[in-house]
């Protein structure tokens, strides 16, 4: 995997970003992003880039509060999956979170397993209510939320 290069992304990658979600939304793996939304949250985004320009995966950390952020919007395309692309832009969000003095992270997932080998833990969503508050409200899912809450303290 030496040709894949890991990186923020940049306004150029928003359209690639756009794709890759909406491949795993098709599937109900997670819920889609209008290009408003990527274009305004560009600099949240790491993007794993292929030798030839295409994205080979995306993912986002977004502060949510003083102490919190979470992972957000992952996605390795599948022919690159369980290669090591997932924890290692999930270990450059991390490391992100880190500088700027984020404390906790947490992700709202399917794959809780493969969190849980990064070494977060399952915890309740009550204990997000920043997120609740400010994002979950406006998804089409609140309040039957079917994914998974997990932490990991930094």
């Amino acid at each position: 995997m030496s040709n894949i290069l890991l990186r923020k992304a940049r306004i150029g990658d928003v359209k690639g970003i756009q794709e890759l979600l909406r491949d795993c939304a098709d599937k109900g793996q997670l819920l889609p992003r209008a290009l408003t939304y990527l274009y305004k949250h560009v600099r949240n985004f790491y993007v794993a880039e292929l030798d030839d320009g295409r994205l080979a995966a995306c993912c986002g950390l977004s502060v949510v509060w003083e102490d919190l952020a979470e992972i957000c919007s992952l996605v390795v395309e599948e022919s690159f999956r369980r290669q090591g692309l997932g924890r290692r832009i999930v270990q450059a969000c991390l490391g992100e979170a880190d500088s700027l003095g984020v404390q906790r992270i947490f992700a709202l997932t399917y794959q809780e397993e493969f969190f849980k080998k990064l070494g977060f833990v399952e915890v309740d969503k009550d204990v997000l209510p920043q997120k609740i508050w400010a994002d979950c409200i406006h998804c089409p899912k609140y309040p039957d939320c079917d994914e998974t809450a997990v932490l990991l303290n930094l």
